[in-house]
Order: structure tokens, then C-alpha cells, then sequence
């Protein structure tokens, strides 16, 4: 791992987003509660937030942070299409731009997880940081011209 022993500690922000793509009728069917796993969004919102809690454990190098807030939305973007943006906080001496999109992958697993029986055709990403702030290295802020989303 880095040393990041020397480095103050400073508010820490990063925000990470994806996409699943799928038929209309599996979003049709997601948006009605109809899955028979459950509320699709809050079980895929509540997965993201566990893993961005385990980053640690599930990238190699990665610092154990205390995140001091994790926020995930799921919404439609279309009738074929599922955005997920997670948000993640710390106050700490690196960043959590791995924590934020290790929430969005991981949601968008959960979505497949729990409509693979109805549709097996589901594409998920790409996924993106969107932005970070805090620390030596500043803002980042990716612009729509540079964005696949």
C-alpha cells in the first residue's frame, strides 16, 4: 500500500456512475415491483452501499477508510436504461474514488443478479468517475465531451 501517513487529512468526495441496459419490459417489470427477488433498486442500492464499505477487502492496496457517508440513486434514464450514481465521503488522508465505483459496479451486479432469470440479455456500464475532490491532486470534474455516460 501507499504511505499515506504524512498526508493531512482533508474532506474527501468522490462520485462514480453506470448504466444497465435491458429490454423494456425487464425495466417495466423492475419499475412495477414485479421480481421475484425482491425491490430491485433498494436491494441493488443497499449492496452498493455494503461494498463501498468493503473496498478494502475487495481491491487489493486499498487503505480502510471510516466513510462517513455513502448515498446511491437508481433511477431510469430511459425505457431500456438504468442510471446509478453513488456518492462517497470520508474524512481521511486518500481518496474514495475506488469506494465510489465499487458501489455503482456492484449495484449494477445486484441488477443482473436479480433479473438474469427474465432476461439474460442485460448489459451493464460503462462505469465512470465523475468526479472527485480534496486532497494534493484537487478537483476532478469529467466534462460531457470526455463522458461515455
Amino acid at each position: 500500500m501507499v504511505d499515506v501517513g504524512d498526508k493531512p487529512v482533508t474532506r474527501r468526495v468522490a462520485r462514480a456512475e453506470g448504466r444497465v441496459t435491458m429490454a423494456p419490459e425487464t425495466l417495466r417489470t423492475i419499475l412495477d415491483k414485479r421480481i421475484a427477488k425482491g425491490d430491485v433498486f433498494e436491494v441493488a442500492r443497499l449492496a452498493g452501499i455494503m461494498a463501498a464499505k468493503e473496498t478494502s477487502r475487495l481491491i487489493p492496496l486499498c487503505h480502510i477508510l471510516p466513510l462517513s457517508s455513502v448515498k446511491i440513486q437508481l433511477a431510469p434514464l430511459d425505457e431500456r436504461t438504468v442510471r446509478i450514481e453513488a456518492e462517497v465521503r470520508v474524512e481521511g488522508q486518500t481518496g474514495v474514488e475506488m469506494e465510489a465505483l465499487t458501489a455503482v459496479t456492484v449495484c449494477a451486479l445486484t441488477i443482473y443478479d436479480m433479473c438474469k432469470a427474465i432476461d439474460r440479455g442485460l448489459v451493464l456500464g460503462p462505469f465512470v468517475l465523475v468526479e472527485k475532490s480534496g486532497g494534493k491532486s484537487g478537483t476532478f470534474l469529467r466534462t460531457s465531451a470526455d463522458s461515455p455516460t
